[in-house]
């Protein structure tokens, strides 16, 4: 069969300013004038017949035949990358687009990253924090996703990461302050806060389950200051303004530099689990491997170094049967 296709630099520059929604981004990715990729795209455009692009003041929006030819467009020259790099000899290179969660994006994904530069320098990571689970249907051009839930991802290719472990945590100041934060019956003394995005089904990630199980009545749950940001509500609680339920991802920086401490030696696994995940068209492509080897493996490096000491107060409950919060990726 004769392939009729417009030429590649054209569709190329279509396809990178599709994808950014401008031409000055495209061009940047593509080291080229953004007269050039506007030229190759006018050309792409004369060559069809069709208008792709609605030019306006601010940017650049797609027609219904522009939003018709991305998807596919986007899988061909993904494909032609995948199977240049497989070639013995070449080095991984392109850009990996990986969505993940803003919370553990931040606090643990993204301090860790220059170590997967220094493995693969020519790799460039596009990585998306918006809260959108990702389909993978082709509209989003996401390469993987890191979610965070019970591990269910039909059509998908799973790798587990790591578990996750909830705590009390404060500022130093509390444990040594006018009320010293001890033991749990202290917290009476003191002010709770709250991750107002965390649903019921999450329960360690709450108070009034923890309350009940260390066994501290009289305690008002429904009152202290609530964040819907795990960053803010982190730096709260380092300034001490209370006590925070700390997720392990989340904290362990701030625990390491000594901004928050534990109080007392308590804690319980989340009720939920972090998964990479990637389509399974993509789950031999080397540098998704690459990236998903390399983060497996800095999850299990954490998940080890976590282990709590056996003196510690901990208890896995099993979780009811029923439909399990997905987030992420």
């Amino acid at each position: 069969m004769v392939r009729r296709l417009p030429p590649l630099n054209a569709l190329r520059a279509f396809e990178a300013a599709a994808r950014h929604g401008s031409f000055a981004h495209a061009a940047d990715e593509l080291a080229v004038t953004p007269t050039a990729v506007s030229h190759q795209v006018r050309q792409l455009e004369d060559h069809l017949g069709v208008a792709l692009f609605e030019r306006l003041p601010r940017g650049l929006r797609l027609t219904d035949h522009g939003r018709t030819l991305v998807p596919g467009l986007t899988r061909g020259l993904d494909d032609m990358a995948r199977a240049v790099a497989r070639l013995p000899g070449q080095r991984l290179a392109g850009v990996l687009r990986v969505s993940v969660l803003p919370s553990f994006g931040m606090m643990w994904l993204a301090p860790r990253l220059v170590r997967f530069r220094e493995q693969y320098p020519e790799i460039d990571l596009d990585v998306d924090l918006r809260q959108a689970t990702v389909r993978f249907d082709g509209r989003d051009s996401m390469h993987i996703g890191i979610r965070y839930g019970a591990g269910h991802y039909p059509g998908l290719h799973v790798r587990r990461l790591m578990d996750e472990t909830v705590f009390p945590v404060c500022a130093p100041a509390l444990v040594t302050g006018p009320r010293p934060l001890r033991a749990p019956e202290d917290l009476r003394h003191h002010v709770l806060i709250h991750d107002s995005t965390v649903l019921e089904r999450e329960r360690w990630l709450l108070w009034r389950p923890w309350l009940q199980w260390l066994g501290v009545p009289d305690v008002d749950c429904t009152r202290g200051p609530r964040f819907t940001d795990a960053d803010v509500q982190i730096q709260a609680a380092v300034h001490g303004l209370g006590v925070m339920l700390g997720r392990s991802a989340l904290v362990f920086d701030a625990l390491e530099a000594g901004r928050l401490v534990r109080p007392f030696a308590v804690s319980r696994p989340a009720d939920f689990t972090y998964y990479a995940v990637t389509p399974e068209a993509l789950a031999d492509d080397p540098a998704v491997v690459a990236f998903m080897d390399w983060v497996e493996d800095a999850a299990n490096a954490f998940e080890h170094h976590l282990t709590p000491d056996r003196s510690e107060r901990t208890e896995h409950v099993p979780l009811k049967q029923e439909t399990a919060y997905e987030s992420g990726g």
